[in-house]
C-alpha cells in the first residue's frame, strides 16, 4: 500500500479501496475501547467545530492535557533547548498543570557507556534513563522536545505514558523539519534528484 499514489481516494468517501492488510473489526474493537475513546474525543474537541488551525501546538498540548485530566506531564529535552523547556515547563504551570522535565543528559552517563562503538568519555545523551526518570515519576503524557533522532525512537520505545511531540530537532532548518519541502532541497543533497 502506498497511499500517497492513490488517485481514485475512495477512504475519503467512507469506502476502502481494498488495499488494507489490517483486520477491520480488531481496529474497530479497539475504538470501542473506552481509554481509546476518551483520547479520540480529546482530540477531536481540538479539530472539529472549525477549530483546526486555530491553536498553537502548545496550546493544543495543554487542552488535550486538561482535557484527558492528566495528573503529571512529562517533559523530554534536549538540554541544547533548555531555555525553551524552561518557558514550556512555566506556561504549563501557569495552566495549573504539574511538569516534571527530564534533560537527555540525566544521569550523567559517558558516551562509552551507552554506545559501546565510542571511545568518547564525555557526557552522552541518555534517552533510556529519561524514559526511566519519567516513568518513576509517573508522568501520565509525555511531550518530546528536540530529542535526536534514534534516541526518540529508544524514548518513546521505553515509556510507560502517553507520548507527544512538541519540537523536533532540525539544524540546518531552525528546528523547522517541513521546510525542506518548501523550496530549499538544494542545500540538503539527499534531497536533491539524480
Amino acid at each position: 500500500m502506498d497511499c500517497t499514489h492513490c488517485s481514485p481516494k475512495s477512504c475519503r468517501n467512507l469506502e476502502s479501496c481494498g488495499a488494507e492488510k489490517y483486520d477491520a473489526a480488531a481496529v474497530e474493537e479497539i475504538y470501542r475501547d473506552p481509554a481509546t475513546q476518551s483520547i479520540v474525543q480529546a482530540a477531536a474537541a481540538l479539530v472539529d467545530g472549525g477549530r483546526a488551525g486555530t491553536v498553537s501546538r502548545l496550546r493544543e498540548i495543554i487542552e488535550f492535557a486538561q482535557s484527558m485530566k492528566y495528573k503529571k506531564i512529562g517533559l523530554a529535552y534536549c538540554y541544547g533547548m533548555e531555555r525553551d523547556a524552561e518557558a514550556v515547563g512555566a506556561i504549563f504551570r501557569e495552566h495549573g498543570l504539574r511538569l516534571t522535565g527530564v534533560s537527555c543528559s540525566v544521569g550523567g552517563m559517558a558516551q562509552d557507556a551507552v554506545n559501546q562503538a565510542s571511545g568518547t568519555h564525555k557526557v552522552s545523551c541518555n534517552p533510556v534513563g529519561q524514559a526511566a526518570q519519567l516513568n518513576a515519576e509517573g508522568a501520565d503524557l509525555v511531550i518530546l522536545m528536540g530529542i535526536c533522532m534514534g534516541h526518540d525512537i529508544l524514548l518513546q520505545r521505553e515509556l510507560t505514558a502517553d507520548v507527544t511531540t512538541f519540537a523536533v530537532k532540525d539544524r540546518v532548518f531552525a528546528n523547522d523539519p517541513m521546510r525542506i519541502l518548501r523550496g530549499y532541497p538544494e542545500t540538503d543533497p539527499a534531497c536533491v534528484p539524480d
